[in-house]
């Protein structure tokens, strides 16, 4: 087996997968190994999880660079002129400095913006359904009326963040601080059910979806 075949393999998919494939791929693989979900009294378990995740991020670090070249070859003869970015661009630095920005009305669903500063920033209505959010730091942010639909926000930050009537539904908040944080008006329900995990998660002084302060 040839190392391209076996990044293919390590990421569960077919040779010749799009960039976009890769990427979602990943996220899947990095979110069921990732070793904040696996209990840290099973050394077996963790050790395995790192042994995952190094071999995960080698192959998609490969592949997006193979990807990256034959898209330059086939696609990218001249230089391109700049164009202006978009609303919802996602810069290239792994981990800028987003706090304060605006990101309001914005789609950034299905993106990875785990680690990144976004404290301060405008997200409200913005559409961040299924985006990787694994320790980021929204301290302060303006979540109102965002779609976090099935968001992964484990270990986030999210200190006196507004969060009035966001869609938090299927979202994971495990072990997210949520302290002083508004959550009125908030979906965290289905009847009776509650779809969001908040498994370790801190309230402590936040308001909670009907009004009441959590102690």
């Amino acid at each position: 087996m040839s190392d391209l075949e076996r990044y293919y393999r390590v990421l569960e998919l077919e040779p010749g997968a799009s960039l976009e494939e890769i990427n979602q791929a990943y996220k899947d693989l990095v979110f069921v190994w990732h070793p904040d979900r696996l209990p840290k009294d099973n050394t077996r378990l963790q050790q395995k999880a790192q042994e995952k995740l190094k071999a995960i991020n080698e192959a998609r670090d490969r592949l997006r660079s193979l990807n990256g070249k034959h898209q330059h070859i086939h696609h990218s003869p001249k230089p391109q002129p700049k164009k202006t970015a978009p609303k919802n661009y996602q810069p290239p630095n792994p981990n800028p400095d987003l706090s304060g920005k605006d990101f309001s009305r914005a789609n950034l669903s299905n993106r990875d913006l785990s680690g990144r500063n976004l404290s301060y920033a405008n997200l409200s209505g913005a559409n961040l359904s299924d985006t990787f959010m694994h320790k980021v730091n929204l301290r302060g942010a303006d979540l109102s009326e965002a779609n976090l639909f099935r968001a992964n926000l484990l270990l986030a930050d999210l200190r006196e963040a507004n969060l009035r009537a966001a869609n938090l539904i299927g979202a994971d908040l495990s072990g997210a601080d949520l302290r002083g944080a508004d959550l009125t008006g908030a979906r965290i329900r289905s009847g009776d059910r509650l779809l969001v995990k908040l498994i370790g998660a801190n309230l402590a002084g936040a308001i909670m979806p009907d009004g009441v302060i959590h102690r």
